[in-house]
């Protein structure tokens, strides 16, 4: 086994396994580092956004939850990655994200723009859950929270691919507009998918199962076979979503707007910051594995409102390395959430449960965005003031994931096996 070029030295060793496992992950990987881009425009290129289609301050935390709430019709289309395969939905949502980002670029009035990136989301959710599902189900145990942490720190890449393109974006032909058109070259990349992602074995073993299931099925049953578990993921899924969302939406709205940056010093902020930020979802993998993914997710939750404080209020020449601490706590208990969203259900239900946790964030997003409008209208704070307050969610999210149960170097069957591993909501 050679090192893959794509794996950077500073990412760490690689671990013991099979070549085709690491062509799968960077494969994946790529897909989404394509979605972070997307995602980093809206926090990079908000304040030019805002400008040019007329969206007042006030209003950016509902408009900006309302986008997140596209991803609600995802709930629907949540049962197709459990009953028509993993490849045939991330290759399907990975077109449909590079389509509708283009489609952004021509928005001509802000309700428009706000319906693209709605219709956006619900791809991105598929697209995310599946990509998570087919490295979990893929791996084997001893390195799935390496896999993992891997595929959210090669992805996160994206963001800073925004911000590169992003610091030119003065000189660019539309400005923020031509930010979105970029987002049409990775539909080129759907025949390498197409060659290079396999059906996951797992799914292809659990194929006969499923016949003659109902549509609604793989959801169904998620809510009845574990529901201890279901429940305690989902309340910490939410009670995090709120809290980081409003951190990192109004990032760089923060720093061009209260701290008079300029494109290209944000632009060297993401860089720099994020790249230290990132090896949280590598550290956090490492220590999941050996220690336990509950303790690692926990305790970086827990650390995650002081890194906001820090950021908000802090002075100017802390920022880049506030948002690091911001990143690294974030991707370090983001990754723990995304394993065990996935490891806790059985084969015939960890799409749907992959889905329903991405899901159950994109309804925290949009709580958490619209009480920044509601704290900016009614209790005359703001936006820093709001963030730091409502980052305080994410610590109580942190601790709900303690109630789980272990999953560290444990088969997948064995975990949603009759007899599974200690932990109150078991």
């Amino acid at each position: 086994m050679s090192r893959p070029w794509w794996i950077p030295p500073f990412f760490g060793h690689v671990p013991p396994v099979d070549d085709r496992l690491l062509r799968l992950l960077g494969l994946v990987s790529l897909g989404l580092l394509f979605e972070s881009y997307d995602l980093s425009m809206l926090t990079s290129a908000l304040k030019y956004i805002a400008e040019d289609l007329q969206m007042a301050d006030a209003d950016l935390g509902y408009l900006l939850a309302m986008i997140r709430l596209g991803a609600l019709p995802a709930l629907l289309l949540l049962p197709v990655t459990d009953r028509l395969g993993r490849r045939a939905v991330f290759i399907g949502s990975m077109a449909g994200v590079s389509v509708l980002t283009f489609a952004t670029a021509f928005a001509q009035s802000a309700e428009v723009f706000i319906v693209l990136q709605m219709a956006t989301r619900t791809f991105m959710v598929l697209g995310a859950s599946v990509a998570i599902v087919i490295v979990t189900e893929e791996f084997p145990a001893a390195h799935r929270g390496w896999a993992i942490g891997m595929l959210g720190a090669l992805s996160a890449t994206g963001h800073g691919l925004g911000a590169i393109v992003f610091s030119q974006i003065d000189h660019l032909p539309g400005h923020w507009r031509a930010l979105y058109a970029i987002g049409i070259l990775p539909l080129a990349l759907v025949p390498l998918f197409r060659r290079g992602v396999a059906e996951t074995a797992r799914f292809t073993r659990h194929a006969q199962t499923r016949a003659g299931e109902r549509w609604l099925a793989p959801l169904l049953g998620l809510a009845s076979t574990f529901p201890g578990r279901l429940i305690g993921v989902t309340v910490a899924a939410f009670l995090v979503s709120v809290g980081d969302v409003v951190v990192f939406q109004f990032t760089g709205f923060f720093a061009l707007s209260v701290h008079h940056w300029s494109p290209g010093q944000y632009t060297l902020m993401v860089l720099t910051g994020g790249l230290v930020g990132i090896m949280g979802n590598i550290i956090a993998g490492r220590l999941g594995d050996r220690v336990g993914r509950r303790r690692v997710g926990a305790g970086f939750f827990v650390l995650f409102p002081a890194a906001a404080w820090l950021f908000y209020n802090g002075p100017s020449w802390a920022l880049t390395f506030a948002f690091a601490f911001v990143v690294f706590c974030q991707t370090a208990g983001g990754m723990v959430l995304r394993a065990l969203s996935t490891e806790l259900f059985p084969t015939s239900q960890r799409g749907t449960s992959a889905g329903w946790v991405v899901l159950v964030q994109t309804m925290g997003w949009a709580v958490g965005l619209g009480l920044v409008s509601v704290g900016v209208r009614t209790a005359d704070a703001d936006i820093a003031q709001m963030a730091t307050l409502i980052s305080l969610a994410t610590a109580a999210g942190g601790l709900c994931l303690l109630m789980l149960p272990e999953t560290k170097r444990l088969e997948l069957e064995s975990i949603s096996g009759d007899q599974p591993p200690g932990g109150p909501l078991a």
